[in-house]
């Protein structure tokens, strides 16, 4: 069985809701997940981070970048990555802004950035927008990929509860993400 940890941090809540359907999903796929806010960080969430096969990262994207604390983390990283700590890791990303663009991207990129920094094998989301090949209408509420994201997982929630905001097709997404960084996880295993 694959650990996964999935290291966030969520500054209203909606990141923790995605990441929360991520761990469902990697769970449906077999894997150990353990969700760690990494504002909250103490020796044992080090420890799940350290032990884990795959390390999921997530952040909200606050003007075009991750949140502060979700960079303080990665500076806290610099003593693992002098010792290679999570080299040949499996790593993947998630953010999640107010609006369908809200250049995720970027913190996405950045997310990645960090990981291949620490020598971590990159698993993007292997799933086409509802749009291809089915010709289905990608912006409505079940679309799946609806942002269109590859190199990981993008979603977005409007100005209300983590619990209202998202879609049902933004949460199937994130489910199916799990399970792919599950699914690559056994693989690599």
């Amino acid at each position: 069985m694959s650990k996964i940890a999935i290291a966030y941090h969520s500054g209203y809540g909606h990141t923790a809701r995605i990441a929360q359907s991520i761990a469902t999903g990697a769970r449906t796929a077999g894997a150990e997940v353990t969700l760690v806010k990494v504002d909250e960080l103490n020796e044992a969430a080090w420890a799940t981070l350290n032990a884990a096969d795959a390390i999921i990262f997530g952040a909200p994207t606050y003007m075009g970048s991750a949140s502060a604390p979700f960079k303080a983390f990665q500076d806290q990283t610099v003593k693992l990555w002098m010792q290679r700590a999570w080299a040949g890791k499996l790593a993947a990303g998630f953010t999640n802004s107010g609006s369908p663009s809200g250049d995720k991207l970027s913190t996405l990129v950045q997310i990645f950035l960090f990981a291949q920094q620490h020598g971590m094998l990159w698993k993007g989301l292997d799933l086409l927008p509802n749009e291809q090949p089915t010709g289905a209408n990608f912006v409505g509420p079940q679309a799946l990929n609806r942002l269109g994201g590859f190199a990981g997982l993008l979603t977005q929630a409007n100005n209300d509860a983590p619990e209202n905001t998202f879609t049902p097709g933004d949460l199937k997404t994130a489910e199916i993400f799990g399970q792919q960084v599950a699914e690559a996880a056994k693989k690599l295993g």
